[in-house]
This record gives structure tokens, C-alpha cells and sequence, in this order.
């Protein structure tokens, strides 16, 4: 299908939720097409409202009779949860672009968009920056003890805190420390390059990745495993990937190492995990996502909290994330509006 042509005003829906919010896709949108634009904001009930599957796609917000009441003489749609399954396509055949305002469109029927010809683009790297930063928050807290500490002195009134002074309990710092990277993409590129400049031995396992890195690049995950004080994940989750690191990788790594994982929950096994906290092979874990989520009250990782930092994938959980979402959103209605090529389309 073509695009609307400069002399039209495409009607756009701007259907955000708590995080990405619809004024911050409006106004996005607005400064894009220099208001020449008509939106209507509508707001999904997300984070404050738990995501899930949706007739036929996944991590969605239960809004199908919202949307297509929103839709009703759109063109273009804007959304981070929007559920655009089957049925919301066939009632909206105005409908020419859905643009995503996430890393993928996982909340999208494509092969029901691709029968009604609606291009559908999503927005790539808008949480890089937050998840790395976030991962070094997580590392940081593992290794040093903060939330613990925190916890004794803030919850408890108790300056028992102090025991890990003790060469025993004391942490481990960032500087000369071996740390291993599975993973070397948006996420783990940045990660890297802070870890450098506190001064850790940074190892890279990527088979995908070639060219410059920062840190020592390892042919083997054995290898990086047996060599790493510290191990942060940072792969995709695919098929290959998931379940990547279990006991035996955990087995390797160098007594009292610690783990961390603000990646994808399924790539580590967390039963695997909970034995070698346990066993004291590990030391420490901290996890921002997890096999399910949210986390089961009865997972073992509740019985862990003197060893375990625990966050509810709040990675990409920053303002900045949410701006640019919507800036990058934008920026593809514009192409599509003016007749240029789509930086991120996936039909």
C-alpha cells in the first residue's frame, strides 16, 4: 500500500499506557509532520496492569475493543501493548501502518497485517542504554551487598551491617576483577565499556560479533566460564540460546563467582541457579528477569535474599526509554507519511 501523500492529514492513534504515555507518542508524532496530523491519545492499562497473551500474540495489553473503537477512521497506529491480533486488523481496514513502540512486535499478527497490507515497524535500541546501565547497578549492589546493608540498617535499625567489613564478608570491587560478557550487542557493548573504565578485566564471549571489542574476545563460553569472577548475560533469547547456562556451565565458573542476568530470564536456569547459591558454590546472583514472570511467590530465590539482588525487569525502566520510543516511532510515521523508505519494517 502507498502512503498518504504531503497534502494529507493522517489520522493517527497515539495508544499508550503508564510508561510510554499517548501524550509523549502525540507530541512526538506532532513535532514530526509540524502538526500536520490529527491524534487521538488513548491510554492501555500497562505496567499498572499486567500484559499477556491476547487472542493470537503475546505481551499485550486486553484492550481488542478499545483499540478498534480508537481505530475507527485511522490510518496509522501508534502503541507499545496495543493488541493488534487478527480480529483488530479485520475491523480496522483503514489501517495502513502499526509502529511498536518496543524492540519488537510481538503484540502484532503479522502474517494477518501482511493480508491486509499494513506495514508494521517497531523501534530497536530504545532501552539499550537504560538495561546497560541498570546491569551495572545490579552488578554493583551483588558484589558490595548495598540492598542487604540497606535492609539491616533502613528496614531493620541495625548497624549489624557492619560484620561485612570483615575480610570474610566484605565484597569484591570492579577494579582487576575478571568479568565475563555472554553476549556483546547494543546491551553488552555498553556494559563493556563501563566495566572498562572501572578498571575490570573484561572477557567477551559473541560468536555472532566480529571486529573491535572492548575486552578480551573468547572463542569458548567454557573458556570465559572457567576465567570469570563475575558473569553477566546479555544474549538473545532464541531457541539455541534458551537454557544456555545450567549446572554445568554454573560448575565452571570459579568458586564464590557471582551471576548476573538482566537479559532474558529463560537463558539461565534458575533451579541450577538456586543450587549452587545454596551449596555456596556461588556467592551472589542478581536477576532483573526471570523463567516466569512475574516471579511465583513459591520460587526458590525468596528462601535466597542474603544472596540474591532481585528486581522486576526494571531494565529498561527510565524516562529517556519512554521518550525515545515515542521519537523513534514518530520518525517512522514521518518516513511513511512523506513516501520514504521504513528504517525498521518488518512487512
Amino acid at each position: 500500500m502507498t502512503s498518504l501523500t504531503s497534502m494529507d492529514r493522517p489520522r493517527v492513534v497515539a495508544a499508550g499506557d503508564h510508561f510510554v504515555l499517548p501524550s509523549l507518542i502525540g507530541e512526538a508524532v506532532g513535532r514530526e509532520l509540524h502538526g500536520a496530523c490529527d491524534v487521538k491519545e488513548l491510554t492501555l492499562g500497562w505496567p499498572l496492569e499486567p500484559f499477556g497473551p491476547v487472542a493470537e500474540v503475546s505481551e499485550a495489553s486486553d484492550a481488542e475493543d478499545e483499540l478498534i473503537a480508537a481505530l475507527a477512521d485511522a490510518e496509522v497506529l501508534v502503541t507499545q501493548m496495543g493488541p493488534v491480533t487478527g480480529r483488530v486488523l479485520g475491523a480496522c481496514p483503514g489501517l495502513r501502518l502499526v509502529v511498536v513502540c518496543r524492540g519488537g512486535p510481538v503484540n502484532v499478527n503479522l502474517q494477518a497485517a501482511r493480508r491486509h497490507g499494513v506495514r508494521v515497524c517497531f523501534a530497536p535500541g530504545r532501552n539499550a542504554a537504560s538495561t546497560a546501565e541498570f546491569t551495572v547497578g545490579l552488578l554493583l549492589a551483588a558484589l558490595r551487598r548495598i540492598p542487604q546493608a540497606h535492609e539491616l540498617l533502613a528496614r531493620q535499625g541495625s548497624w549489624a551491617g557492619s560484620a561485612y567489613y570483615t575480610y570474610e564478608h566484605s565484597g569484591l570491587e570492579l577494579e582487576d576483577l575478571p568479568v565475563g560478557l555472554v553476549g556483546y550487542g547494543a546491551v553488552g557493548s555498553r556494559v563493556a565499556r563501563v566495566l572498562c573504565a572501572f578498571g575490570a578485566r573484561v572477557m567477551v564471549y559473541d560468536p555472532h560479533v566480529h571486529g573491535e571489542i572492548h575486552g578480551l574476545r573468547l572463542t569458548s563460553l567454557d573458556d570465559l566460564l572457567r576465567r570469570s569472577r563475575v558473569l553477566t548475560l546479555h544474549a538473545r533469547l532464541t531457541d539455541g540460546t534458551r537454557g544456555l547456562i545450567g549446572a554445568r556451565e554454573l560448575a565452571l565458573l570459579p568458586p564464590g563467582a557471582v551471576v548476573v542476568n538482566a537479559a532474558r530470564g529463560p537463558l539461565l536456569d534458575e533451579d541450577a541457579l538456586c543450587e549452587a547459591l545454596e551449596s555456596g558454590r556461588l556467592s551472589a546472583a542478581a536477576l532483573d528477569t526471570y523463567a516466569r514472570e512475574p516471579l511465583p511467590p513459591h520460587s526458590r530465590l525468596h528462601a535466597l535474599a542474603d544472596r540474591v539482588v532481585l528486581t522486576p525487569h526494571l531494565g529498561g525502566a527510565s524516562r529517556a526509554v519512554a521518550e525515545k520510543a515515542a521519537r523513534i516511532a514518530a520518525a517512522e510515521v514521518g518516513r511513511w507519511v512523506r513516501g520514504e523508505p521504513l528504517a525498521h519494517c518488518l512487512t
